[in-house]
């Protein structure tokens, strides 16, 4: 069955639809979590199969009016909430057969100029998904310079992140940075002109913000956690990432829990109570199709991994947790 490419709603492109519905397998029904609703285009994709029936989530409350259009139409096999992922384990008692995560910004938070989160912007830095606790106009105006260093340095992988947190302190000395075309102008003050480089001089920055903002590690980190917890036994856990950050937590969750895990020394004996979440797992990642790519250029960085359930127990993987302590911790911080 070949599915539309793209989503009725606006210019919003679900990255790799099709190859998300081939792994849900949805064609003999079964249960499907959909934990980033958007604009609803995974959860309309599964929702063409008859038997499919979906619980979807989502942080931002703007997306209520399109989930409660599906609700409206497919009524008991569509369920949303508007809630964070991390909490996904709370809100059904059901085993799923497949848990999806496209993580990162939708088409319609970025494209809406508004909300902060583009550089093209000239509105009120926010950056919030929804159901954040700060803004990116008080990360701003009020972290330390060690603290805006360390944090556009980590989450944005910025050569320059010193000189960028050392001129937004000298700036905001001044004057109160308000809107999102004042920081691109300190930011592009700051860095090297590069003109080999095809993305903005902004884009780190802004994608390092975004994270502390929305405390986005925590919550891959605690997301993909419970949705292991609730799918059966042979169940896929999809995951849609978007930059090296979150695919490196979820390659190292995804082979360091699984039967064929990786281990550190070959010669040394396996650990008695390895914990084993997964089933063999296939270190392949699958990418957009050029096709798509021309479509939706947004797709060129997104990663697809796909674990399977085992049949073992569910017990929390703490090597997981402390493996990327340092990066939760940093989300912690207070001005």
């Amino acid at each position: 069955m070949k599915l539309p490419q793209k989503s009725l709603e606006g210019n919003h492109l679900p990255v790799m639809i099709d190859e998300v519905t081939k792994l849900c397998n949805p064609k003999n029904g079964g249960n499907f979590m959909d934990c980033t609703f958007g604009a609803g285009g995974y959860s309309k994709a599964l929702l063409k199969f008859k038997d499919a029936k979906i619980i979807a989530l989502d942080r931002d409350d703007r997306v209520n009016e399109i989930a409660n259009k599906l609700k409206n139409k497919f009524q008991s096999r569509f369920v949303f909430f508007n809630k964070k992922f991390s909490k996904l384990d709370l809100i059904s008692s059901k085993k799923f057969d497949a848990v999806i995560f496209d993580l990162g910004l939708s088409s319609l938070q970025l494209d809406d100029l508004s909300r902060g989160f583009s550089f093209k912007s000239k509105n009120k830095l926010n950056m919030s998904m929804g159901q954040t606790e700060i803004s990116a106009k008080e990360v701003i105006n009020n972290y330390s310079k060690q603290d805006l260093k360390d944090i556009i340095k980590t989450f944005g992988e910025e050569e320059e992140a010193s000189k960028i947190s050392t001129n937004i302190i000298k700036d905001r000395a001044k004057y109160q940075i308000n809107t999102t075309d004042q920081l691109v102008n300190i930011i592009r003050r700051s860095k090297k002109k590069n003109f080999k480089k095809k993305i903005d001089e902004s884009t780190k920055t802004f994608q390092a913000i975004r994270i502390f903002v929305n405390k986005e590690i925590s919550e891959l980190i605690d997301g993909i956690i419970n949705a292991t917890k609730i799918l059966k036994p042979g169940g896929k856990l999809i995951v849609v990432s978007f930059h090296s950050i979150e695919d490196k937590i979820v390659k190292f969750y995804f082979k360091n829990f699984s039967k064929n895990h990786s281990r550190s020394n070959k010669y040394l004996p396996e650990k008695e109570n390895f914990l084993c979440l997964f089933e063999n797992y296939k270190n392949n990642i699958i990418k957009a199709k050029s096709k798509e790519i021309l479509k939706n250029p947004r797709s060129r960085s997104a990663k697809l991994r796909v674990a399977i359930r085992s049949a073992n127990e569910f017990i929390d993987p703490i090597e997981l947790r402390t493996k990327f302590k340092y990066l939760t911790d940093l989300e912690k911080r207070f001005a």
